[in-house]
C-alpha cells in the first residue's frame, strides 16, 4: 500500500511530468545512488580487498553494458529498427578515441564525445537504407556494415596500425589524477552510466521519443500525422551510434587498450541478448538485460568448473563452458519471446502491480 497514487495530487505540469512522481519512487533512487556510491567500500568490508577488487571489476563490466544496451534499445525497442552492428559502432568509437588519445595526447573529457560524435556520424549513413528497408532485411544491412567497418579497420593501418593490431591507451585522468584502482574506475564509468540513463529516460518523453514510438508502432500512420519518418529513422541510428561510440571509448579506457576482438559480431550479439531478455523498449529492461548477460558467463564458469570436472576434463571444459553460454543465450532469448516477450521489465512490473494493490487485490 506504500507505493500507490492516491494521495498525492499534481498542481503543475512539471509534477505531472516528473520521472519519479511519487515519493517512494524518490526514496529509492536516492537509496540506490548511495548504495552505488558506497559500494566498493562495502565490497571490502565484506569481502576483503583482493575479492572487492574482482566484485568491482564485474560491476564495472556491468556499468559499460548497460551505456551499450541503452543505445541499442533506442534503436530497435524504441524505434523498430532492427540493428545486428552494434559492435561496429562500437569499435569506431573506440579507435576514434584510441587515436586521438595516443597521437595527439587529447584527454578523455574530448576524445569521448569525439568517438560518439564519429561512431553517429557512421550510424547515420548506415541507417540511408532504413528508408526503403526493414525488418529481416534491415538487419542484413547492418550486418553488411559490421562485417565492412571491421574489415575496414582491420586493413587501414592508419586507424589500426596493421591487420589484427591493438592500440595500447593510457588509463584516463581526472584533475591530473590517473584512474588506475578498479574502484577509481567504478566511479568514473558510474558517473557515464547514470549520465546515459537519466539521458535516456528525458529523451523517450520528449517529442523525438513519441515520434520513435510513433515510427515503431505504425510508420505510415506516423508519416500521415506529418512525422519526417526518414529524419527521425537517421536520428535514431545516430543516437543509438553515439551510445555505442561512448561504450566503445569505456571499453578502451577500462581495458587500455583497443582491440577489434572485442568489438565482433558476437558482440552484436550479445548487446540484442540484452535488450530481448531485459525487455524492449523499456529503460529499466536494458539494465536488467546488462546485468543479466554480463553475470550468466561467469555463473555458467563457476558452475561448470565446479561441477564439470565430474564429466569433462580440464581441458575439454575449455571448450564446453564458451557452448554453454552460447546455448543458454539462445534458449532464453527463444523461451522470452515466446513467454514473455516484454523480458525482465515485464516480470518487475508485474510484480510492482501487484504490491500496488496488496492486500486488496480485489
Amino acid at each position: 500500500m506504500f507505493h500507490r497514487e492516491s494521495g498525492y495530487f499534481k498542481t503543475t505540469y512539471a509534477a505531472d511530468g516528473g520521472l519519479y512522481p511519487l515519493p517512494i519512487a524518490k526514496w529509492t533512487i536516492g537509496v540506490l545512488l548511495a548504495g552505488f556510491i558506497l559500494l566498493p567500500t562495502i565490497s571490502t568490508a565484506v569481502s576483503g580487498a583482493v575479492s572487492a577488487e574482482y566484485y568491482v571489476s564485474v560491476v564495472n563490466l556491468i556499468l559499460i553494458a548497460v551505456v551499450g544496451a541503452l543505445g541499442l534499445n533506442i534503436l530497435v525497442g524504441y524505434t523498430g529498427q532492427i540493428s545486428i552492428g552494434h559492435a561496429a559502432f562500437m569499435s569506431v568509437g573506440a579507435y576514434t578515441a584510441a587515436n586521438l588519445a595516443v597521437k595527439l595526447g587529447l584527454p578523455f573529457w574530448v576524445t569521448l564525445p569525439a568517438g560518439g560524435l564519429m561512431a553517429a556520424f557512421i550510424g547515420a549513413i548506415v541507417g540511408i537504407p532504413s528508408l526503403r528497408i526493414k525488418g529481416l532485411y534491415l538487419a542484413i544491412a547492418t550486418l553488411a556494415a559490421q562485417l565492412i567497418i571491421e574489415w575496414v579497420i582491420n586493413h587501414t593501418p592508419a586507424i589500426s596500425g596493421g591487420s589484427q593490431a591493438s592500440i595500447e591507451v593510457p588509463r584516463p585522468t581526472v584533475f591530473g589524477y590517473p584512474l588506475k584502482t578498479q574502484r577509481e574506475l567504478y566511479y568514473f564509468l558510474l558517473f557515464f552510466a547514470v549520465l546515459a540513463i537519466v539521458g535516456t529516460l528525458n529523451l523517450v518523453r520528449s517529442r523525438i521519443g513519441r515520434a520513435f514510438v510513433a515510427i515503431r508502432d505504425q510508420d505510415i500512420a506516423a508519416e500521415i500525422i506529418g512525422i519526417d519518418i526518414f529524419r527521425y529513422k537517421l536520428t535514431a541510428f545516430a543516437i543509438s551510434s553515439f551510445y555505442a561510440g561512448v561504450t566503445g571509448v569505456l571499453y578502451t579506457y577500462y581495458l587500455g587498450i583497443a582491440n577489434y576482438e572485442n568489438f565482433l559480431i558476437t558482440t552484436s550479439i550479445d548487446y540484442l541478448a540484452m535488450i530481448i531478455i531485459g525487455g524492449l523498449g523499456s529503460v529499466l529492461g536494458s539494465i536488467l538485460g546488462a546485468i543479466f548477460v554480463t553475470l550468466l558467463p561467469i555463473v555458467i564458469r563457476v558452475f561448470m568448473e565446479s561441477f564439470g570436472t565430474l564429466l569433462f576434463t580440464a581441458s575439454e571444459l575449455n571448450n564446453v563452458i564458451p557452448a554453454t553460454r552460447l546455448g543458454l543465450f539462445g534458449l532464453l532469448i527463444i523461451v522470452f519471446l515466446v513467454v514473455e516477450p516484454e523480458g525482465l521489465n515485464r516480470l518487475w512490473r508485474n510484480i510492482r502491480n501487484y504490491f500496488r494493490v496488496w492486500p486488496f487485490s480485489y
